[in-house]
């Protein structure tokens, strides 16, 4: 038995107790976890926004020591430190063998499948395949990345998500350029990784907006140069800051159409669009023929940083170790596991950065 945050049922609160954990199957991975981020989707999981069979552990932005192996695991042996990874490629569909493993065709597998069992015996599912919300959990051997013994845990976690999806944003989907003037839309986790990786970049000006006036004193630590908030004139605002054009990149790491518009009207003519935020199936996002064609932008949706976790992670831990990245201070809180609900409540209203659980 561990404990864990289990979500008995889409739009009810997280339940914390104890739960059936078995010992890892051929390919599998047993991991203590030490940290885990709270991300949006985590929240979008909960609330019924993204599908989520029930009843569930979710977290999915982890790091731990793992403590026991299935047979057949070669990727890493008991007392390796790792990073979990909720997308993992299986290496072998047509999107991994054309080098797009962020779009694998069986990354989401996992998410369908039990990984324990509730005290009566009633199957839980992991949350996004990885069910990080726990004191320990079971995931396939390609689901954790090998990281080196000296990272901190709580600046591991959040690599495996808001730092990933956003720097690989910014590296990655844009390959942003020293020079290029950028604006980010949505300041949680992703959008500060963004503003981060673009300051790596050399991108200037990088232009912060939110609805929050207090995430100012965060956009400009993590590498903004202005910070606007939003309302009916950002667009109008964000030009004049950017020579009258508008940004040449604008990430959009809210996933409401709102904000989806504003970034596109925030971008010059001729840029590019990059909608990094998780939004409803349900939330439509309208543009005019003739918009889409006057202005020339490009507008892409950008999963999971278009990025390769094992190829990525070890790029992002340099950048730390060289003191360009700062991860620690993405983390603006830290809860147990019954303080997730807290950080949820936290999210919905727009306070801080990310929060981190420690099980």
């Amino acid at each position: 038995m561990v404990r864990a945050a289990v979500l008995r049922g889409q739009g009810e609160l997280l339940v914390v107790g104890d739960i059936q954990l078995p010992e890892p199957g051929p390919g599998q991975v047993r991991v203590r976890v030490v940290a885990a981020g709270v991300c949006h989707s985590d929240l979008s999981l909960a609330n019924g926004t993204l599908r989520q069979p029930v009843p569930a552990v979710l977290g999915h932005e982890g790091a731990g020591v793992v403590v026991s192996v299935g047979a057949g695991v070669t990727r890493v042996g008991p007392g390796d430190h790792v990073v979990l990874n909720w997308a993992p490629p299986c290496r072998e569909c047509w999107f991994c063998l054309e080098g797009e493993p962020y779009l694998c065709e069986r990354a989401a597998d996992a998410a369908g499948v039990p990984h324990a069992a509730l005290p009566d015996g009633t199957p839980l599912y992991p949350g996004l395949g990885t069910g990080a919300f726990a004191e320990e959990t079971i995931v396939g051997e390609r689901a954790v990345v090998k990281i080196p013994t000296d990272v901190p845990f709580e600046q591991a976690a959040v690599l495996g998500c808001a730092v990933l999806t956003g720097a690989g944003a910014v590296f990655n989907t844009a390959q942003v350029k020293a020079g290029q003037s950028v604006v980010v839309v949505g300041l949680g986790g992703v959008g500060l990784s963004v503003l981060q990786a673009a300051r790596i970049a050399g991108a200037g000006p990088i232009v912060a907006v939110d609805v929050q006036p207090e995430k100012e004193v965060l956009a400009r630590a993590h590498g903004a140069t202005d910070f606007v908030l939003a309302d009916d004139t950002t667009a109008k605002t964000v030009r004049k800051l950017t020579d009258g054009r508008g940004a040449d990149v604008a990430f959009e790491c809210a996933g409401v159409p709102a904000s989806i518009r504003t970034a596109w009207a925030s971008s010059r003519r001729g840029g590019h669009v990059v909608v990094v935020g998780v939004g409803s199936a349900k939330a439509i996002v309208e543009f005019s023929a003739l918009e889409l064609y006057f202005f020339g932008r490009t507008l892409t949706g950008c999963l999971f940083g278009s990025a390769d976790p094992d190829v990525d992670i070890p790029r992002l831990l340099d950048l730390v170790a060289a003191g360009q990245l700062d991860v620690a201070g993405l983390v603006t809180a830290e809860v147990g596991l019954d303080g997730i609900e807290t950080a949820f409540a936290d999210m919905r209203a727009g306070r801080g950065g990310r929060t981190l659980v420690r099980p």
